[in-house]
């Protein structure tokens, strides 16, 4: 890569993984493998870093496939469990770090790693890294614990999605960048066949299993705001003889990595998600991805129809909108649409048509206040309002991923 820092943004499915991995471990081949094994406290030359455990694992196993057969020894580690074996594991080599911010803090808090030596420093998912909920770790990450100054290290940032006030923010944190883009900045992958239905909160649950019933045994990803609600939605498939699992933060981090792998192998073909799930995740032969919910920004919709058609294959992405409480999403929707070439149902270009100053632009961070009911997709549940902010465990925004 010539040393220079750069921001890369490039449709989904379209290999960032390995566009990161690849150089980084060469260079570090290239210019020699330092530290020795069994250290109290292990010095790695490249820390990644990423919002989910389930992220940083896909990483850290496609890193290990990497770096076979060579020098270099990658580590994971990341939250949701105890320390003890991710220490032990990281003090018998640590050459290659991928990581969550907060163990990552941890680790370096309690002289498990030391930053002093970091050349290479890498941030995928780089716009999520950069929000709010994340932002100071990852600046206490670059400035406070020992780091090298950025004129002294390199770094990478990787995403799909760019927002604006993003990539003003990210400048404190590069040197001299360049700033790579393969195709439209925060564009969806033109590989995926996408869908707007109007369905009210009420229709929805009826609506998800007609589409499931019509489409047989297809690998699918159904996407919802609410934690319980991905619980809920889950446990109304089943009963309805739709062999489902769930996932989303509240859940333990052994619960979690069964439900990924039951989806995988196919055991349970359909996974309910929250936005854990939205970000980065490679799951083979997802044919089609359907949002229950509206996501609350459109770079979010970009990423969740991304765990479908990638690496040049097809998909399908399906999602329901509610015109009463995602009629924000409605003009920046269109606009990505219209950029990847899909059909727009005319009920849609009304609204957005309708929706004067709230939609903003594609590849921005558009949100909005989920007035969603409390009522699952037509259950009897007399749930709160949201629209006053209070919803209960939402997903998007407020889920601790480390």
């Amino acid at each position: 890569m010539g040393g220079r820092d750069m921001m890369a943004c490039a449709q989904t499915g379209s290999g960032k993984t390995a566009a990161f991995l690849l150089p980084v471990l060469t260079g570090m081949l290239r210019n020699g493998v330092e530290g020795g094994q069994f250290s109290v406290v292990q010095e790695p030359q490249a820390i990644i870093v990423g919002p989910t455990r389930e992220l940083v694992t896909q990483i850290y196993n496609e890193a290990r496939k990497f770096a076979h057969n060579t020098m270099v020894r990658p580590v994971v580690v990341y939250g949701g469990v105890t320390t003890g074996y991710q220490a032990r594991e990281v003090s018998k080599g640590a050459h290659l770090v991928v990581g969550t911010a907060g163990r990552l803090l941890d680790f370096i808090r309690k002289g498990y790693l030391s930053l002093a030596k970091v050349k290479y420093f890498i941030l995928d998912e780089a716009d999520r890294m950069l929000d709010m909920g994340f932002l100071p770790n990852m600046m206490a990450l670059a400035n406070e614990l020992g780091m090298p100054a950025k004129t002294e290290r390199q770094t990478l940032m990787f995403s799909a999605t760019f927002p604006e006030e993003v990539q003003q923010l990210a400048k404190e944190l590069l040197n001299d960048y360049i700033f790579v883009t393969v195709g439209r900045v925060g564009g969806a992958n033109t590989d995926i066949e996408q869908h707007v239905l109007q369905v009210d909160q009420f229709n929805k649950r009826e609506k998800l299993v007609s589409i499931l019933n019509s489409q047989g045994q297809q690998r699918t990803l159904v996407f919802v705001e609410q934690k319980r609600q991905a619980d809920f939605i889950a446990s109304y498939l089943s009963q309805s003889e739709f062999p489902t699992t769930s996932i989303h933060g509240d859940r333990e981090q052994r619960e979690r990595e069964e439900a990924l792998r039951d989806f995988k192998n196919g055991t349970a073909p359909i996974l309910v998600a929250t936005s854990v799930a939205a970000r980065g995740l490679d799951i083979p032969g997802v044919n089609h991805v359907i949002n229950f919910d509206m996501p609350q920004s459109i770079d979010e919709y970009v990423h969740r129809i991304g765990r479908t058609g990638r690496c040049g294959n097809l998909g399908r992405a399906t999602s329901f909108f509610n015109p009463s409480s995602d009629q924000p999403l409605a003009r920046p929707l269109v606009k990505v649409l219209v950029d990847a070439q899909q059909e727009i149902p005319d009920w849609l270009e009304a609204l957005a048509g309708e929706s004067y100053g709230t939609g903003g632009f594609v590849g921005g961070s558009t949100q909005f206040k989920d007035s969603r009911g409390g009522n699952f997709g037509g259950s009897s549940s007399n749930g709160p309002s949201f629209s006053s902010g209070a919803a209960p465990a939402p997903a998007a925004g407020g889920d601790e991923w480390d």
